[in-house]
């Protein structure tokens, strides 16, 4: 955007806006490529009524993608998009990688600072009523990058393929099934079937890896296209077709605030990201009935929103209403046609916009609030977070089903990734198939009980209980299952709960300790 569109604001003189850049190499660049004109198109944007800190959140979102788009090439170099390699290459880049579990930190953590920094873009422009005027389709635009944002969230939280990926992606795409006609066809193509598996986290991962970032940068590159056309709206006083206050460029002021709240990003993530890495669960275990699915926060408030809609009015809640929002948010600009920007002379809109916000705030802590007074989830939260604890402390332990080819046992992820279901037959090829098959109910058995949480994946021991590997040759069976009913001191100590057993999964769970050799 150009002086020459706004007559009224005063030209800017781009030889005194530019930066005094001299040298052989910005020369030779200039003559090039043409360094002095993208310079000025990029810097000398003209802002009516001076920069303000309120500007600063389209900049911080463009570092935030920029930040996640690295992080997340870093990341997909160890990752492996299927069922049975997902958690433990993952758990791989989280335990071995040097640096890993802080990339990955990042990346998390990045993902939550969008959606804020997205919110409060949003609040921002809307009660600035910045579009207004000629900005129709710079707001659609927005609009569509809201979406492909949280798109972006809910594609990869799958991917890590642990218990909470796992059951609430399950809750999310089965909530597809309530659109009317079409949703059992959406809830399968998405999911690549009628149940999660490797399609869904093939599917997941091209969506969270190609097609999303793929679109988020073409309508990136229209916001900002757009934008520039538009001209920057300037403050609430300020008319949003033809501006009157005096502008200052974008160079330097705006420039270094923007700078100085990405050099803030850069320092909050990286601190969260250092102290407090983000944790990783068991490997997900479509067979515990006991798990309590929880959304990330920022879907929290539409998983609490969804209680009250049961039975035949569900698709009230899940489709007509969001459906309605969703079209008077997109059409804002197009029916508030009055130039009056200043929130206090618009109370409808404001009021209006303060509802809805306050609401989806009200969702959110209520949903906690609901987990915190119900007594048996809050116990099992509990018990979910101790498992994910004790995961994360426990050294990455890759677990082999047999002799790896000498050409792959190199690799840590493809040895780690092989079927730990196979490993109660590295106790002898022999095995009569009853007990083989006993056995395999007994691994079923040590999985649903989340006894991996404490003593690791095929009971290699962790920092908080002991390895179960050979234990069957140290107890009898009758001993084993004495101690099952009557935990020793050092295991009450522990932690360890009396293991109630029918009498035939008691014998199928010592029979796959047994095997543990």
């Amino acid at each position: 955007m150009t002086p020459d569109n706004h007559p009224n604001v005063p030209s800017p003189n781009p030889t005194s806006l530019q930066p005094k850049v001299h040298g052989p190499i910005f020369n030779w660049l200039d003559r090039r490529v043409g360094l002095r004109n993208i310079l000025h198109e990029g810097l000398d944007e003209p802002i009516p009524g001076g920069a303000r800190w309120a500007y600063i959140f389209g900049s911080g979102l463009l570092f935030i993608f920029i930040s996640q788009v690295i992080t997340g090439i870093f990341l997909a170099l160890y990752y492996v998009p299927s069922a049975d390699h997902a958690h433990i290459s993952v758990a791989y880049i989280t335990k071995a990688v040097a640096a890993g579990s802080f990339l990955r930190s990042l990346h998390v953590y990045g993902a939550s600072a969008m959606i804020i920094i997205l919110v409060l873009h949003i609040g921002q422009t809307f009660l600035f009523g910045s579009y207004k005027g000629r900005r129709e389709l710079l707001w659609l635009s927005g609009c569509v990058l809201l979406a492909l944002v949280l798109g972006m969230a809910f594609t990869g939280y799958l991917l890590p393929w642990d218990e909470k990926a796992y059951f609430a992606t399950a809750v999310g795409t089965n909530i597809l099934s309530e659109v009317p006609f079409i949703g059992n066809s959406l809830k399968e193509f998405l999911r690549g079937g009628t149940q999660l598996g490797t399609l869904t986290v093939s599917r997941f991962f091209a969506l969270h890896v190609f097609f999303i970032p793929a679109m988020i940068f073409l309508f990136v590159a229209l916001h900002i296209f757009l934008f520039r056309q538009a001209g920057a709206a300037g403050p609430v006083s300020e008319s949003p077709v033809h501006p009157r206050q005096p502008s200052e460029p974008f160079y330097p002021r705006q420039l270094l605030m923007d700078l100085g709240f990405t050099l803030a990003l850069i320092c909050g993530l990286g601190l969260l990201a250092y102290f407090d890495p983000a944790p990783l669960g068991p490997r997900a275990n479509p067979a515990d009935t006991l798990y309590v699915p929880r959304p990330e926060w920022y879907y929290r408030s539409f998983f609490e929103w969804l209680k009250f809609w049961r039975g035949a009015v569900s698709i009230v809640g899940i489709v007509v209403i969001p459906l309605i929002l969703a079209i008077l948010f997109a059409g804002l600009p197009f029916y508030d046609r009055r130039l009056e920007r200043r929130p206090w002379r618009r109370p409808l809109a404001v009021a209006s916009f303060g509802i809805v916000f306050a609401g989806l705030v009200y969702l959110g802590a209520r949903s906690y609030q609901d987990d915190a007074r119900d007594p048996a989830v809050a116990a099992e939260l509990v018990q979910e977070a101790h498992q994910t604890e004790a995961y994360m402390r426990a050294p990455f332990s890759p677990q082999l089903a047999g002799p790896v080819p000498a050409s792959t046992s190199s690799s840590p992820v493809v040895s780690a990734s092989l079927s730990q279901g196979s490993a109660l037959f590295m106790s002898g090829a022999a095995a009569s198939p009853a007990a083989q098959a006993l056995v395999a109910r007994g691994q079923k058995i040590f999985q649903s009980h989340m006894c991996f949480g404490c003593h690791g994946q095929g009971g290699v021991g962790t920092a908080i209980a002991p390895r179960l590997i050979g234990i069957g040759s140290k107890f009898s069976p009758a001993q084993l299952e004495h101690i099952f009913h009557h935990p020793l001191p050092q295991m009450n100590a522990g932690g360890m709960p009396p293991v109630k057993l029918s009498p035939q999964d008691m014998k199928a769970l010592i029979a796959y300790l047994d095997s543990l050799k």
